[in-house]
């Protein structure tokens, strides 16, 4: 069988940074991304999504590189692989064979990995969303995958149309994933952390609103700022 070209794992983010991600959205990262100007934004397609919302994906990329179904790199990725990590696969969309089912997804869960993510499809869909890792993937195929290598593990890769580098921190819930840069994950997460604030304060707000209103007083101001200051600018 074909040789797989292998990178050994990166370090895995520390936990410190870890903990204030899980505060955080991929929603809120994205912005915080769009503020600092980092191209993308670091969203993957809006394809790309949890075969069951109720699970957040958070964790280290590890990537595997392949093409064409051919699922024989993503075999190698998850037995070597550890908890920890988030094997993004690269997959290129390929929708006439699935890159894995429920068997790999298992033992990838036995291994320890902290999720999947497939630019391609999956098959076993229940089976699939009923293990205790996230996974991800652009739609369900039936049809077996391809096993002819070599591929490529822990390489710069583009997935779901995000490029991804081996140590990149990976987060994801119901709204899609997020990839936020190694290099760039302290100063994206204070720019996250300053729109929860800014997310937290508008509750409230609304939140006051709503009471005057049930109560038939007079109503506090509603819209934000920006949006006034728009206003009085035409």
């Amino acid at each position: 069988m074909s040789k797989v070209n292998y990178n050994d794992l990166t370090e895995l983010i520390p936990q410190a940074l870890i903990d204030r991600v899980k505060k955080l959205s991929p929603a809120q990262l994205c912005d915080g991304m769009e503020s600092l100007g980092i191209e993308r934004n670091g969203c993957m397609d809006a394809g790309l999504m949890p075969l069951d919302d109720s699970k957040v994906l958070i964790g280290t990329a590890c990537t595997v590189d392949t093409e064409d179904g051919d699922n024989f790199p993503i075999h190698v990725a998850i037995y070597q692989g550890k908890p920890g990590y988030v094997l993004v696969v690269a997959g290129k969309g390929y929708t006439e064979r699935c890159y894995m089912g429920d068997l790999m997804g298992s033992a990838a869960e036995a291994v320890g990995l902290n999720g999947i993510i497939i630019d391609g499809y999956v098959r076993d869909k229940e089976g699939l969303a009923s293990l205790s890792i996230p996974i991800y993937a652009k739609g369900i195929m039936q049809r077996s995958p391809a096993k002819r290598g070599p591929g490529e593990i822990n390489t710069v890769v583009t997935c779901a149309g995000v490029k991804v580098k081996p140590g990149d921190l990976i987060l994801g819930d119901y709204d899609g994933v997020t990839v936020i840069p190694r290099d760039r994950i302290e100063e994206v997460l204070e720019a996250a952390e300053k729109k929860d604030a800014y997310e937290e304060k508008r509750r409230a707000t609304i939140a006051e609103y709503i009471k005057y209103k049930n109560r038939n007083e007079s109503l506090p101001e509603l819209a934000p700022a920006w949006v006034t200051d728009m206003i009085n600018k035409k």
